[in-house]
């Protein structure tokens, strides 16, 4: 695919002409073309072949040449040109959770940064802190995200997992010789970030199956082709590993590779106790050797006269006791979700005309989707001034005048300021539907201020959602810190709703906060933060923070119809 380097050039374009303190507006529309080039379901090569690119919302007769360029070429010249202006370290360096554009410069101009290494030996001896414009903890934070570039290296997003296996089993699937196939592994699990992929196979005609494997046209790279397991690295570097098992052991096989491993574990003692044994192929019974049980998930489940336990649930975190007692949750679904809480569109910083958001909605029969453009201080994005905002509003009130099925309803991603105050005043919040707070800014502040910025935003009563709450993004930005009892206390008493941001590049809240949540009482949204049409897709990723964070329909605030969804509001505002 074409779609992922094409915008990962405009973003680092966009970085290097903010560095070099260029136009805001230059800097956004590459940041949009670099959305809008990710968001798309097929290859924008295929897009360049059957129509014009500057049909593509963000794209310009400049950016559509800048592509066909990379099509014909595998380049960009004036990306290169940046490039070897501002040279490749300072690139290297905003790979640096927190650290921006500008304090990039800094460090290049001041200190002559060879390479990360350097600027790591810079700063474990001192020299970062001194220097004119650096915040006291900076240099605390430089190393800080250093060490976590290092230790996330290797990893892959959950969505990019999760379409490659998507592609393979598509291309496998209709084989008359294919009987079964899943992806299995941490994918199956629906973790965040996962190293390489799994699927398993039963066929009768496995070497079928291998050759067909290995010579799917994304394929890169063969490392390994057997007669049951081969191994290939994709185009876009995922390696995937297949095998092919009997049929009869296709359950036992799938419960192995899928894991986890202390998961795996767990049943391994408990199969001990009862003279048993457990492994790929099946349960045995360890005197005889009699093979008890295999073929499927629920029949070996069944031997342990446990319930199935749904794949995200196996971390052993309770879910083998709970499966005993007969006390598993039944999880939230996909087909649970009424509406989305967290759009943007072409107001602000995303791509999408309000009339093309209410047929996304539309197609995915929702009741409700919130419009949530950015507010006035997040310049970048394009923050909404009050008067704008009141425009939208008329034109939202205008649609749904003539909507039957679907609302949509005026709200604001309103920026919580540094002191805990609300980006609007209320009486621009209180013309809105639903309000969703974020923090943008100030993330390397104590925990005790971002826990206490956060629970001041929840105590004004037009606030009806914390979004994306550590404001984390995986393989970029670390989690900042907050007092989550105290946070997850104040949503309780105040009926404030935490957002599970199912961007695949935040997934957050976590699963394992997801629990707390649920023990507490606290209602749980799942939004996409949709900016292009295809990230509505992402809802997906969120459903499964959820899953794995044991979470009900009853736990999950856009499970309510429109009518509950307005009560939620009301009874805050009373």
């Amino acid at each position: 695919m074409n779609n992922s380097p094409i915008a990962n050039i405009f973003r680092n374009i966009a970085d290097i002409l903010e560095i070099e303190g260029e136009n805001l507006f230059r800097i956004r529309a590459y940041r949009k073309a670099a959305d809008t080039v990710e968001g798309l379901s097929e290859d924008i090569s295929k897009i360049a072949e059957q129509k014009n690119l500057t049909d593509l919302p963000g794209i310009g007769e400049d950016l559509a040449s800048k592509i066909k360029e990379f099509l014909d070429t595998g380049k960009i010249s004036a990306y290169e040109k940046l490039r070897k202006k501002i040279g490749p370290v300072m690139l290297d360096m905003l790979t640096i959770p927190g650290v921006g554009p500008k304090t990039a410069k800094l460090l290049y101009d001041n200190l002559k940064v060879k390479s990360l290494k350097d600027l790591e030996e810079k700063a474990k001896a001192h020299k970062i802190s001194g220097l004119p414009g650096i915040k006291e903890k900076t240099e605390e934070n430089i190393l800080r995200g250093l060490e976590f570039l290092k230790k996330d290296r290797g990893r892959m997003r959950l969505d990019t997992a999760f379409m490659t296996a998507q592609y393979i089993v598509a291309g496998l699937k209709n084989l008359p010789e294919v009987i079964k196939i899943s992806p299995a592994g941490s994918l199956r699990r629906m973790k965040e970030t996962i190293r390489d992929l799994d699927i398993l196979v039963t066929s009768k005609k496995p070497e079928v199956i291998m050759n067909a494997f290995i010579s799917l046209p994304r394929v890169g790279e063969v490392i390994a082709h057997g007669p049951t397991k081969s191994s290939i690295v994709t185009k876009d570097n995922v390696q995937v590993d297949i095998r092919v098992v009997p049929q009869e052991d296709y359950g036992a096989a799938l419960m192995y590779f899928t894991g986890s491993k202390e998961h795996n574990v767990k049943l391994r003692e408990m199969a001990v106790k009862k003279g048993l044994k457990i492994n790929e192929y099946g349960v045995f019974n360890v005197k005889t050797n009699k093979r008890l049980a295999g073929s499927s998930e629920k029949e070996i489940y069944g031997l342990f006269k446990m319930d199935y336990i749904e794949p995200e649930l196996r971390e052993n975190t309770g879910e083998i006791e709970s499966a005993i007692k007969g006390t598993l949750p039944k999880l939230i679904q996909i087909e649970d979700i009424k509406g989305d809480f967290h759009a943007h569109t072409e107001a602000s910083d995303g791509l999408l005309k309000i009339s093309e958001i209410a047929r996304i909605a539309a197609k995915k029969e929702y009741e409700y989707v919130v419009i949530t453009d950015h507010s006035q201080s997040l310049k970048i994005a394009g923050g909404l001034r009050p008067r704008e905002l009141l425009k939208q509003k008329e034109k939202i009130e205008a649609f749904n005048k003539k909507s039957r099925n679907l609302k949509l309803l005026i709200g604001s991603e309103v920026d919580i300021l540094i002191d805990g105050t609300m980006d609007y005043r209320d009486e621009v919040l209180k013309e809105l539907d639903f309000v969703v707070a974020a923090i943008h800014s100030g993330f390397n502040e104590p925990k005790e201020k971002l826990t206490m910025r956060i629970i001041k935003a929840m105590h004004n009563k037009y606030v009806n959602l914390i979004a994306h709450p550590s404001g984390r993004l995986l393989g970029q930005r670390a989690a900042y810190e907050l007092d989550y009892d105290r946070v997850f206390a104040a949503a309780k008493e105040t009926g404030t709703a935490i957002e599970i941001n199912a961007h695949p590049e935040r997934l957050d809240l976590t699963d394992i906060n997801c629990k707390r949540a649920a023990r507490a009482g606290v209602k749980v949204a799942i939004a996409t933060d949709a900016h292009t049409a295809s990230q509505f897709d992402n809802m997906i990723y969120g459903v499964s923070v959820a899953r794995r964070g044991w979470m009900e329909k009853k736990d999950i605030l856009n499970s309510l119809p429109l009518r509950e969804v307005e009560k939620f509001v009301a009874k805050k505002r009373r």
